[in-house]
Parts: structure tokens; sequence; C-alpha cells
């Protein structure tokens, strides 16, 4: 049965990527070639398998942990795994993955060079066999729910245990694992141990096929991503002022948007600058390469605005001159949530899902979202129990929200205290997550110096 399935499932994907291809590259490119330094064909054979003598060089002769974070979100989220497992596991070799280019920048930003940096295969079989036969980790740890069916054969076959960590699953990635379970319920059944963020995901897991035994709620490891007291490397505040914003003037920033949002948040920018003088847009879209787009939707509203990738130290306009910024950069949402005075986070109104709102929440941020935050339902849950955040049920609320944030300080500071008390009574599930994948290691003794943490 097991070949069969591996079979069957190996035929649908060569025939899957062939057909997908075209569109695939094409977004690499298109993703990929708009940023600096990092064009979509560097290191393009990685994703084949094929890694550099320089990664050779680099792991041998060292125990070696292979950690995958598949976009930016789970970047942020390994990059303090990394720093904590490197102060309890100091020998360990520390080689992460993932899978986009906007990835691999954050990675290369916010990572030391001795963490070996590298592209996640694609997950057909000789690929796949062709990465871990040249890495050869003695763990591998995937962060949130990133199944790729030949990976984690072939992974079961060397006998590397295997870690999900910050496991989250969304209504549909739930139902396509429980409706293909003939294939997935060994896969997640394979884990030595699973990080479940709470017990509505831990039992969904169990549902799924993890040994009971190996699941452990640990938390949501984003809590303790989130840049409480994190050094800033960007001054948009001095930016802002280059830009002709006075700085007591309001501002909103629309973060991680998606196609329809800017449009909305334009709109309600008109509107709430004839209340509100001076008043300025920041929209900083989920996906760069929609900018120019944005642009166009920007210009024939009238709307007075500049790229982020213009703006320089001799950038000086005046006052009036500009009305809005459009953040065509990656990796620097955080710091334009810092001078925000409300926060709209995207992917809520005109899509589904949503976007993080723990980090304009850790930095004490009054924090709205729209409806549709499915992605991260207990953490809303989290903060709207404690009246740390709006959720509003569509675009006309969002209006009269923003309008009445803006209008009240004593409104957006209790906001933004009960936020930081949820982002602090949530924080530690990175040293529960490490305990959990330390203790399937520590029988080999060459990992463990410290077990103070």
């Amino acid at each position: 049965m097991n070949r069969v399935v591996r079979g069957l499932y190996n035929i649908i994907l060569s025939a899957s990527f062939i057909l997908s291809s075209p569109y695939y590259f094409f977004r690499m490119w298109r993703r990929g070639s708009q940023q600096k330094g990092f064009p979509w064909k560097k290191d393009f054979a990685q994703r084949f398998g094929r890694y550099d003598s320089k990664l050779k060089q680099a792991i041998t002769n060292r125990h070696r942990l292979w950690m995958h974070a598949v976009s930016v979100g789970e970047v942020n989220v390994s990059t303090q795994l990394i720093q904590a497992m490197e102060t309890r596991l100091p020998n360990l070799k520390i080689i992460i993955s993932t899978t986009t280019t906007t990835a691999m920048e954050g990675l290369q930003s916010k990572l030391p060079t001795h963490v070996s940096k590298i592209y996640y295969p694609i997950d057909r079989r000789a690929w796949v066999a062709r990465a871990l036969g040249t890495v050869r980790p003695e763990a591998i740890v995937l962060v949130e729910a990133e199944i790729w069916p030949n990976f984690l054969w072939r992974a079961s076959q060397m006998q590397i245990p295997t870690f999900l960590i910050n496991a989250r699953l969304s209504r549909k990635s739930y139902r396509g694992y429980k409706r293909f379970g003939f294939l997935f319920r060994p896969l997640f059944a394979s884990f030595a141990g699973v990080g479940a963020q709470n017990e509505e995901d831990a039992a969904k897991l169990r549902t799924l096929g993890c040994r009971p035994e190996a699941i452990q709620i640990v938390g949501n490891l984003k809590f303790d991503a989130a840049p409480l007291e994190e050094k800033r490397t960007l001054d948009v505040r001095a930016m802002l002022q280059r830009l002709g914003v006075p700085a007591d003037a309001p501002v909103i920033v629309g973060g991680s948007t998606h196609t329809g949002e800017e449009a909305i948040l334009a709109d309600q920018s008109i509107q709430l600058r004839k209340k509100f003088a001076g008043l300025f847009l920041v929209l900083v879209p989920r996906h760069m390469e929609r900018s120019r787009e944005i642009g166009r939707q920007l210009e024939g509203r009238g709307i007075k605005f500049a790229y982020r990738s213009e703006v320089n130290a001799r950038t000086q306009y005046r006052h009036g001159e500009v009305e809005c910024l459009i953040v065509n950069t990656t990796g620097e949402l955080k710091y334009f949530y810092e001078p925000a005075t409300v926060v709209f986070i995207g992917k809520s109104l005109t899509a589904n899902g949503g976007q993080n709102p723990i980090e304009p929440a850790a930095l004490g941020k009054p924090t709205v979202f729209g409806p549709n935050m499915q992605n991260f339902a207990e953490v809303v849950r989290c903060f709207l129990a404690k009246d740390g955040a709006v959720q509003v049920r569509d675009a006309s609320q969002l209006e009269l929200v923003l309008a009445q944030l803006l209008a009240d300080a004593s409104r957006r500071e209790r906001l933004s205290q009960n936020a930081l008390e949820v982002v602090r009574e949530n924080q530690g599930a990175v040293y529960r997550t490490l305990d959990m994948i330390a203790k399937h290691l520590e029988s080999r003794e060459v990992y463990v110096v410290s077990k103070e943490n």
C-alpha cells in the first residue's frame, strides 16, 4: 500500500510540476528580480538539491541540524529559536532553509554568517535525496505545517528525527490533510516531537495521526519573535520628516496589505484627512511586486505619494507634497509600525487568513483588523479578550473605527497597554520548544552543555 501511495504521489507531483513550472518560475523571477543583491537566479541549483562546496566545507565533521522556515513569518520565528539554540546547544551546526527569495533576504540580514542558509529542494524524489544526502542532518525542524512527503519519507529512511514546531493548522489545510489521510497520516505519525500552539491545534494534530506522546503544547513562538526591545536599524521617523511629515501628524500604517485593501485605505485617508489635518498613510503591501499597481491606484485618486526605494538621505519634501508612502522594499514592515498612530493588519478585509498582529501590538500600537483572521484565530481571541485590538466587520466600520481612534488618545493608550500585556503573558514558547527538541538529542552528550534555560 505504501509503495502504491508513494508511486501515485510522485506521478501526480511530476505532472503538476511540469504544468505549473512556467508560473512557478515566473513568480520567482517577478519577486526575486526586484530585490537588490538577490536576483531570482542566485543559488537556483539549490532548489534541485545541488549545494556548493562552501556549504559542504562548512558542515564537514559537524553535528548538523536542518531547520526549515518556508517564508518571512517563519523566518522571524526561526531567528529567535536559533539564538536560544546556540546558547543551549553550542556544538550544533545549524543549516536553515527557506522557499522564497524574500525570506532568504531576511535570513541573510537577521542571522550571522556561521549559520548556513540554503533553499529548500523541490519535493521530487531525486532532488530531495540529493539534498539530504549532502546535508545529512542529525535532526530536522520544520516551522509550522510545511509537509512535503518525499522529504519526510527520505528523512525517515535515513532515520533522522523530525520535529514540527509552532504547529498551526488552518481550516483549509486541516481539511486537506484529513481528506488525504491515506497519504498524510503516516507522515504526521513519523514526527519525533510536535510543538502545538494550543489545545485546539493539538487535537487536530492527533486526529491527523500525530502520536499523542509526541505532542506538547508550548504556545505561539510568534509572541517571542515580537520586537519588544529590538534595536532599530532603520529610522522611519527621520524618513517621514524628509517626506515633510510633521512629528505630530497622525499616521495610519497598512501592514501586509492585499489586493483591494490599499484602495480602501486610500479612499478612507482622503475622507479622514478632512477631519485630521496632515494625516499620512503608509502602505506596506504583502507582495512588493504590486507596488507599481498600487501607485497607479493612488494616481487615479489624486493622492500624492512616494516609493520607499526612492527615499534617501538627500530626499527633502515640503509639508503636504507627499500624502502617502508605498513601501516597495522587503523586511522593513516592523520599522514602519513604530511611528504609527494606528495600524491596520492586511489580508483581513478583501482576502482570507489575515497576517500577524503580534508585531505592532508588541510595539504598543493600536491595532485594527478585519473579519478574516482565520490563520491567527487564537491570537485574535487573546487580544480581543483583553481589549488589546479592534476587529471590524467591513470597510465601512473600519473607517469609523479609524476615525474614533485617531480622535481619542486615551482609547489608543488603553489598547496599547492591553496589547503589551497580552504579548508578555504569552512569551516563553521558544524555551519550551527548545526543551522539547533538546530532550530528544541530549542522549548525545556533545549537544548539551547547559540545561539552565
